[in-house]
């Protein structure tokens, strides 16, 4: 695997945990909403590829129709976990573009 598949995996992460931010805070927004159905977002691996797709599908739970079923402990916890899993893969493309700097100064010498 070469340094730029490192980098596009975590940019594919990046985009997955902000899909799955933006979701949870679809869902915060319409929690006062009668008859909302929640969204989820779901996160799965492209092996070819090595990075991630994401598919965002309405929840198929419905306790009352008359009401929202959006729990706010949870989307708050989607949201953290998101911006955590976010940062986490900034972090790895950070990495993979401090050593394609090292790799190039050492080219360039």
């Amino acid at each position: 695997m070469g340094l730029s598949a490192v980098m596009n995996i975590a940019v594919s992460g990046m985009q997955a945990q902000a899909k799955r931010l933006a979701t949870a805070a679809h869902n915060i927004a319409n929690a006062q909403t009668p008859g909302y159905n929640r969204l989820d977002t779901q996160v799965s691996s492209l092996p070819n590829s090595g990075g991630v797709t994401t598919t965002v599908t309405p929840s198929t739970s419905v306790t009352f129709p008359e009401s929202a079923n959006v729990d706010m402990a949870s989307e708050m916890l989607d949201a953290f976990t998101s911006a955590q899993g976010y940062a986490a893969n900034a972090a790895a493309f950070e990495t993979g573009a401090d050593m394609w700097d090292v790799l190039m100064s050492i080219k360039r010498d």
